[in-house]
């Protein structure tokens, strides 16, 4: 804005694509995806910059089997810190899953402070060519049949399409007046990152299974996980029912003191346990909302701006990176024209569902994770505990908790005189060694560029089909890959089309490209 709270000139009327609305995580996920399709894309961020806090800081099995896709796995993996696996829980119960039966890569959890997730998405989308303004409010948003027009700090623009990822409080979720359903916090807590100036026995040297971190003394619970050096983040809360939501002195919104903090590391860590420092802090609750409709008109929601959840379990900054990679190249092939009819509305179609799964056992586990546990309670945690024990319950929620075990069903049941699905449609594809006749290649390694791919197996595809340019043919052979002959793997890791047949039914091929990912030339 100007000097005089009009709005700057040179910006009045700018175009853009696409407008995403929030730097986080989801957003700049989404600005990759947009980028690397060539969608010229702008990012508004309230903030004026990141905040280095590490929520949000573990990145689950399948988003990093996502963000190998487009390589950005490995610029994440050199921040992090060395250390021992570790495997993922269910409401912190003290049985570690096991992700190895999934067939992939990284069966473990990935630590890492969120800020530098954020980083490492800001950098790519920056290199892609995606702009991003920082310390920019969005203060109006209005949309016809043809576009979007974002009123913000110093600029107004017109977009093809709004996303907002801009969080559990979305402004852009205000402004057009949506409801956000759901329950409302119960109970609240604080997130710090913090430094100790000394430290009690009792202080954790090392990251451990998340239920090893977690203590509980006089009238708090805690959670100290060491970040190197004297840095911790410190996750506490009160079990003499003061933290309830209706109860609290402190609103969500009101700073968090540096005695409230120093108070909590006493009483569960002992005196002897001193707070050098707080490098930032922030209450959260264990609120859990939905949005009824992930698209409106010409604007789309994804991250918190579309669902928010209890913090356990790692997944709120994985479900919202998900999304994004469900949306990109179907935004991106709307905007280009190539969108088959419907493409757009499946975002909402596959991820609502995803959205409200991770609701319900967030749910669950927020129950089974009570500080204060009942006698029922702590006699179901037993229980429950034991059926961790058991492979297949262990391999049943580890797959929830990490995201491999997602699949996509057919959007619509097979009609007279076509096939039916493949058994293989809407699973993802685990990341298998190609051998082709330049030699081996990662399956991973395909998708860089945001395609679609044809993986020909057995010889199945016929020569001269008319592939879009937006899918790419491969043909090589494995001894562990998908069980088929040829597989239409859609740019976000998932089975749209598969055959055993050889040669492959081309109508059937060139109809499941037109009708779920692109339109023929």
């Amino acid at each position: 804005m100007t000097e005089n709270g009009t709005v700057d000139e040179t910006w009045t009327a700018a175009g853009t694509e696409v407008v995403v609305v929030g730097a986080g995580p989801a957003g700049l996920a989404l600005a990759c995806e947009l980028a690397l399709a060539g969608i010229d894309t702008l990012v508004l961020e309230r903030l004026p910059r990141r905040v280095e806090q590490v929520k949000g800081g573990a990145i689950q099995p399948r988003t990093a089997e996502l963000l190998e896709l487009r390589g950005l796995l490995e610029p994440i993996l050199r921040r992090t810190a060395p250390g021992d696996p570790v495997g993922g829980h269910f409401a912190a119960l003290p049985v570690p899953l096991d992700c190895t039966p999934w067939q992939t890569r990284h069966p473990f959890p990935i630590v890492l402070p969120q800020w530098e997730i954020e980083e490492v998405l800001e950098e790519r989308a920056t290199a892609l060519g995606a702009r991003i303004l920082r310390g920019t409010a969005v203060r109006a948003v209005d949309q016809d049949e043809d576009g979007v027009v974002v009123t913000a700090d110093g600029l107004q623009v017109r977009a093809r399409h709004l996303v907002a990822c801009d969080g559990a409080h979305s402004t852009v979720r205000r402004l057009l007046g949506l409801p956000f359903p759901g329950r409302p916090g119960t109970h609240r807590a604080v997130l710090a990152d913090i430094r100790l100036s000394a430290a009690s026995p009792l202080v954790p040297q090392r990251l451990g299974h998340m239920s090893t971190l977690i203590r509980r003394a006089e009238d708090h619970w805690a959670m100290l996980a060491p970040l190197g050096g004297d840095r911790y983040r410190f996750t506490f809360g009160r079990t003499d029912g003061t933290d309830q939501a209706d109860q609290a002195d402190a609103s969500r919104d009101s700073p968090v003191t540096r005695e409230e903090i120093a108070e909590a590391l006493r009483a569960v860590y002992g005196e002897e346990t001193a707070l050098g420092a707080v490098d930032n802090s922030s209450r959260f609750t264990d609120a859990t909302r939905q949005l009824e409709q992930y698209r409106t008109g010409r604007v789309l929601f994804a991250g918190d701006a579309a669902h928010v959840h209890p913090p356990l379990g790692a997944q709120g900054l994985n479900l919202g990176i998900q999304d994004a990679f469900n949306l990109g190249w179907k935004l991106a092939a709307t905007v280009r024209g190539r969108a088959p009819h419907g493409l757009l509305d499946s975002y909402h179609a596959e991820r609502h569902p995803v959205g409200a799964q991770v609701l319900h056992h967030t749910s669950a586990q927020r129950v089974l994770a009570d500080p204060n546990p009942s006698e029922d309670v702590a006699a179901l945690r037993d229980i429950v505990t034991d059926l961790l024990r058991l492979p297949d319950a262990n391999r049943h929620l580890a797959g929830l908790m990490s995201g491999l075990s997602l699949h996509y069903p057919p959007h619509c049941p097979p009609q007279d005189g076509h096939p039916r699905h493949h058994p293989l449609t809407g699973r993802r594809v685990p990341d298998t060694e190609l051998t082709r006749g330049t030699g081996t290649v990662r399956l991973s390694a395909l998708f860089a560029a945001g395609h679609a791919v044809l993986l020909d197996l057995a010889g199945a595809v016929p020569a001269g089909l008319p592939l879009p340019p937006q899918v790419d043919l491969v043909r090589a052979t494995c001894t562990d890959g998908p069980a088929a002959a040829a597989v239409l793997i859609r740019p976000d890791g998932y089975v749209r089309w598969a055959t055993d047949g050889t040669p492959a039914d081309a109508d059937s091929l060139l109809a499941a490209i037109a009708e779920h990912l692109v339109r023929l030339p």
